[in-house]
């Protein structure tokens, strides 16, 4: 059933696959009235509500929708910033009485989002904290955590007992909250305290772990919190809720940051009609990559990563991301990576829209060289094409993730273990040259595993190690290794080391080192073995 303006009048929800199945994600008043609730799984929603229309959520039109939206919103005031998914926040200093006051401009939003058939709840306070708070919790009272909590059990000859009352309670006016239209609420300036001291703690953007742990101890409201010691509430409940107590009072700055303009590169192609099979596919990407690319090659800048949306007949979006080890607006570089991810599109009915977007660009002349060598060398891989590396890692991180490629490089440290640093390699450029150690360093190197040897900083002729005897063969060293005193490492408390290199009978080729006590009692280990 539908209404004048081709709205959906029943209960209609908006649902997505969660954790291997499917729960709402969005639903209109019908639907919230019947008593289901965002996060419920969909088989439980139509067993509570038979007549439910449900729809395939499409995430990049939400996005878009919303981005259209803070453009609405650029009226009211130039600060305005996006709350994905279902929110907006404006800072309306200094512009409220361009349209009459408050309330006046509160009726204005809630006209405008009447026609585009929107729901719409608002709240505005001195705090950016306060106003969230206000439209989403007011009106509302705390819930009790347990059955029976709800019943005030205080009695006369307790109130010289009970807590201290706010001046509102010994007969001073208490703050009052502006109920405007479209369901706002509106604090007056300077009464967030009032305001926001019966709504519950919720009302904070506090985790749901945090919220639980406040309802089990009897604090279920703004109010309870807000004459606690902030030392003791620090310590049981973490910095995060005295910071969001801080910012929802205007004790902690929280300015709003509007969104800026950014560069769009995308293009897409409407098809006439739906198609599914992978070379249409293809051949519909080799129509719209072209033209992405020489938009970026036109600003200067390479995709870093992509996303691919297919449309499908039924108003779902099949979304996929492929990403490159080097920004690039090569057509011949990107296509491939593209069709990897292919297999993870479902056509459904049919695909009627394409559209790639790049999601990340830099700049394709972001390298810095140094030094005429370097660059000679840059200059002669740009010119002989020398991309294969990357094209590989590209292709790699498409299958495991571009996170999963990593490589080593030189690290500023004496100490064996610190000697490199792992990077991603889609990062990260290839280490031009490796600083020479003094002596060599094994190939596999392991934590310090002990030695059953005889104490003392001669090497020993037999030892056991990993439930095994080795006889020495040979022996070289040793190589003095201090530890970073500047820093306090605890696998280095033992002191100082002596570093031998040990062949044994057996042919093999280990690390050895003996320890001079320190914090830790001395002996004789084993770090590594040489290839």
């Amino acid at each position: 059933m539908r209404d004048a303006r081709g709205l959906e009048a029943g209960p209609l929800a908006v649902v997505a696959e969660q954790a291997n199945l499917q729960a709402i994600t969005a639903l209109n008043a019908a639907a919230e009235g019947a008593g289901l609730y965002v996060g419920q799984p969909v088989r439980d929603a139509h067993a509570m509500c038979a007549g439910l229309v449900t729809r395939a959520r499409n995430a990049p039109a939400e996005a878009a929708f919303l981005t259209a939206l803070r453009r609405w919103a650029g009226k009211f005031s130039p600060w305005v910033a996006e709350e994905p998914p279902d929110g907006l926040v404006i800072d309306l200093s200094g512009c409220a009485h361009l349209f009459g006051g408050e309330a006046a401009l509160v009726q204005v939003v809630a006209d405008d989002c009447t026609d585009l058939g929107l729901t719409v709840r608002l709240g505005i306070a001195d705090t950016l904290g306060a106003a969230w708070a206000l439209a989403r919790y007011a009106g509302q009272g705390a819930a009790p955590a347990r059955s029976g909590d709800a019943v005030d059990q205080e009695a006369r000859a307790t109130r010289s007992r009970a807590a201290k009352r706010r001046h509102w309670t010994k007969g001073g006016a208490a703050p009052q909250v502006v109920t405007a239209g479209g369901g706002a609420r509106i604090a007056p300036p300077g009464q967030c305290h009032g305001a926001l001291s019966p709504l519950p703690v919720a009302a904070l953007r506090l985790e749901g772990q945090v919220t639980e742990q406040l309802g089990r101890l009897g604090l279920r409201r703004i109010g309870d919190l807000l004459g606690q010691p902030r030392a003791a509430l620090a310590r049981r409940f973490g910095r995060g809720l005295v910071l969001r107590l801080d910012q929802a009072m205007g004790s902690a700055p929280e300015p709003v940051s509007p969104a800026r303009a950014t560069a769009h590169f995308a293009a897409r192609m409407t098809l006439p009609e739906p198609i599914g099979l992978r070379d249409d596919l293809m051949a519909a990407i080799d129509r719209i990559l072209p033209v992405l690319c020489a938009r970026l090659e036109a600003k200067g800048r390479g995709a870093r990563e992509l996303r691919l949306e297919a449309h499908r007949t039924d108003q779902a979006a099949q979304v996929v991301q492929a990403g490159l080890a080097r920004p690039s607006h090569d057509p011949q570089r990107i296509r491939p990576l593209l069709e990897l991810k292919l297999d993870g599109i479902d056509a459904g009915f049919g695909i009627d829209m394409l559209r790639i977007a790049a999601v990340r660009t830099e700049p394709v002349h972001a390298r810095t060289v140094a030094g005429h060598a370097e660059a000679a060398r840059v200059v002669r891989d740009r010119l002989a094409g020398n991309t294969a590396l990357d094209d590989l890692i590209g292709k790699l991180g498409a299958r495991i993730g571009l996170e999963a490629i990593t490589r080593r490089h030189p690290a500023s440290s004496h100490i064996p273990e610190k000697s490199a640093q792992t990077l991603a390699a889609a990062w990260s450029d290839p280490a031009p040259d490796w600083p020479a150690p003094p002596v060599p360093r094994p190939l596999l190197l392991w934590p310090p595993e002990p030695v059953t040897a005889p104490d003392g900083p001669a090497v020993p002729g037999a030892f056991r190690w990993r439930g095994r005897d080795w006889r020495l063969a040979q022996a070289t060293g040793p190589e003095r290794i201090a530890p970073e005193w500047w820093l306090d490492d605890p696998n280095w408390r033992s002191g100082v080391r002596d570093y031998w290199v040990v062949v044994t009978e057996q042919g093999d080729r280990l690390w050895l080192f003996y320890g001079h006590g320190g914090a830790l009692s001395s002996g004789w280990f084993c770090q590594g073995s040489f290839a």
